[in-house]
């Protein structure tokens, strides 16, 4: 109980300590960093065509903000990268202006949340009722779920059995195995097998171009002017707060999970300052993946920094030295993973009829909305502010009601 009452750097100082001394803990962050990235790879390439960007510009931009986030930011173990829900406020100004608005676009955002964890903003975030908060998870949940059906939905028998096979192993393995995760196992045979046996299957490097190598700071193509401040400035601030809602929600989630405390304004601010290093190397911004995030602390069991350290470090030799190893993973066997992680992020106690039976009206109805409006939008950010609004005008619609309700029933005095 002591280490949640404690300040939240030391709970982090104390435990990136504790991994460095001891072997056994050093490779249990190390093989979840591994197994993190791998799970990073698919999602943040398919990121980038929804931003309209090279998929290699995704992935140098995911090094830099889980490497920056690894040390600046509030939320130990929670895995930073180019995020979908960033990408998809960025892809129009892409798609309408050029790629070439992203650096200031970036910058601006980056600078907004810095003022927002310095001013202590972020701990706002707290207040978000906790029927919103679930139907938060709940939304994600669904959205990574049918994220991966294209993968394995429709295809041949052999995408299948690697797919099944893919559920059974990170399913069962863990009974006798525990010192490796199951998902890193799975990865590793199963792309064994589908090279050695010479089968023609849809892999990652399918997904978008893998050629090795690094890029050059992003130049700036735009002048600074009020012309370019009107195209970028409404999505700069979508960036910045949609960001921030996602990356404050996640590390609240893993609060929960870990049963230790979080920094939300080292978190806001860490982000802004990742967001513009991401900007200047890499070229677009991200947030906290609640996915990976799942993957490193409930699969890998992670507790410390040293796992997104070592998740940057493995994910930039992927993209460099071994990109034409890491083509070769199947996807199929990837969207086996990211199932589960989609089954273990959806709250399913929230959906029991006890747990309905007792949860107040308003409630219920707030998450719901939430999980519509996400599901809906593919916007968090959507999601969680259609959630609040309920909450807060539900309860006076109800009041109104039964006050009127008790008006009618009460007896004229004067009869």
């Amino acid at each position: 109980m002591s280490a949640t009452h404690s300040s939240p750097a030391a709970v982090a100082e104390h435990t990136t300590h504790t991994v460095l001394r001891h072997p056994r803990l050093l490779v249990r962050e190390t093989l979840a960093g591994v197994v993190t990235a791998l799970a990073l790879i698919p999602e943040v390439i398919s990121f980038s065509v929804i931003a309209g960007v090279d998929p290699k510009v995704s992935l140098i931009a995911s090094v830099v903000l889980c490497l920056a986030m690894s040390f600046l930011g509030g939320r130990p173990a929670m895995v930073t990268a180019a995020a979908g829900s960033v990408a998809l406020v960025i892809g129009p100004m892409v798609h309408q202006h050029g790629v070439q608005y992203i650096l200031p676009a970036v910058v601006l955002a980056g600078i907004i949340q810095i003022l927002f964890g310095v001013s202590g903003m972020a701990r706002l975030m707290r207040f978000i009722p906790t029927a919103v908060m679930t139907g938060f998870v709940n939304a994600l949940g669904i959205l990574i779920f049918f994220a991966q059906v294209p993968h394995f939905w429709g295809k041949s028998p052999l995408i299948w059995g690697l797919f099944v096979l893919t559920l059974l192993i990170v399913l069962w393995v863990p009974r006798f195995i525990k010192a490796i995760p199951a998902p890193l196992i799975a990865i590793v045979l199963l792309t064994v097998f589908t090279v050695t046996s010479g089968q023609l299957l849809p892999t990652v490097g399918d997904e978008g171009s893998m050629s090795g190598g690094l890029p050059g700071l992003t130049q700036l193509l735009v002048p600074l002017n009020l012309q370019t401040l009107a195209i970028i400035w409404p999505c700069a601030l979508s960036i910045a707060f949609v960001g921030l809602m996602e990356s404050l929600l996640t590390a609240r989630l893993v609060d929960d999970l870990t049963v230790t405390p979080s920094n939300k304004n080292r978190e806001s601010t860490g982000l802004g300052v990742a967001n513009i290093l991401a900007g200047f190397y890499g070229g677009i911004a991200g947030c906290a993946m609640i996915g990976q995030t799942i993957v490193n602390v409930e699969m890998g069991k992670a507790r410390s920094r040293v796992s997104t350290f070592a998740a940057s470090l493995v994910l930039l030799l992927l993209v460099t030295a071994l990109s034409e190893v890491m083509a070769k993973i199947p996807m199929s066997v990837l969207a086996g993973i990211m199932v589960i992680v989609a089954v273990k992020t959806f709250s399913w106690h929230s959906i029991r009829p006890a747990t309905l039976t007792n949860m107040p009206v308003t409630e219920t109805l707030a998450m719901l909305v939430t999980v519509a409006a996400t599901v809906s939008t593919g916007n968090l950010a959507i999601g969680v502010v259609a959630g609040v609004i309920t909450m807060l005008i539900l309860p006076r619609i109800v009041s109104r009601k039964r006050a009127s309700t008790s008006k009618t029933a009460s007896p004229d005095p004067e009869k």
